[in-house]
């Protein structure tokens, strides 16, 4: 399955933010989605999840020959700031979202939890006492648990720290077989490390960037397209 972005444009006034923007992201890859501060990265990912509505374009699903709109029940996003019910301990979010879900799910609240590490003292503690990094992971846990196919993660390991930060990628990792991945990051090394290919977003549009693994220049080759240099 693919996640079509076709021409999509969004202004806000004056200032022009997404240009007949397109892009194709496939199932089975974690796409990273680079580009400097207020470049747009934010704003495409609330147009994809339904947030705020389309200029013009528009965006749908590909499975094969058959082609569907995009609705918010496809979509899934995780915001760099979480907003969590911090009244409610981890153990009792996490039951929320299995009673919420579409089908049953054969795992438990424990083991979900236990799927990103919380232990067992901490699950029934409110969410208000977790660090950022336990935050972060029950924001990720929630989308887990509520399996849309495209998945939106807008700088989901900005406050996290080491430990939390490999738990979380290889969780990521597993996720990408069955959904359409699609992570915002200002770290380079994180989109080298964890994406399978980078699209570049610069004065509205959308540019893919291959990853090469043996390329020594990755970073020199993304800094050229943010800064809008060529090579001769």
């Amino acid at each position: 399955m693919e996640l079509i972005v076709d021409k999509v444009s969004k202004s806000f006034q004056d200032k022009v933010v997404l240009k007949e923007a397109s892009a194709v992201f496939e199932e089975g890859k974690i796409t990273g989605l680079l580009g400097r501060n207020g470049a747009g990265k934010t704003t495409l990912f609330r147009l994809i999840n339904q947030d705020i509505d389309l200029d013009s374009g528009e965006c749908r699903l590909r499975d094969g020959e058959n082609e569907l709109p995009l609705s918010a029940s496809h979509v899934g996003m995780v915001m760099a700031e979480n907003l969590l019910p911090e009244f409610l301990t981890g153990y009792e979010f996490v039951q929320f979202f299995l009673d919420i879900r579409e089908s049953p799910s054969t795992l438990s609240p424990d083991d979900y939890l236990e799927m990103v590490e919380i232990d067992v003292a901490d699950r029934h503690r409110i969410i208000k006492g977790y660090s950022s990094g336990m935050q972060s992971k029950l924001s990720i846990l929630a989308v887990v648990i509520l399996a849309p196919k495209v998945i939106l993660l807008d700088e989901p390991l900005t406050a996290v720290d080491v430990l939390a930060g490999i738990q979380l990628k290889k969780l990521l990792k597993t996720l990408k077989k069955d959904h359409i991945i699609l992570l915002s990051t200002h770290i380079l090394q994180l989109a080298y490390d964890l994406c399978d290919e980078i699209v570049v977003l610069k004065d509205g549009q959308l540019t893919p960037l291959a990853i090469d693994r043996d390329d020594s220049q990755f970073e020199g080759r993304i800094v050229q397209v943010l800064a809008g240099e060529t090579d001769d």
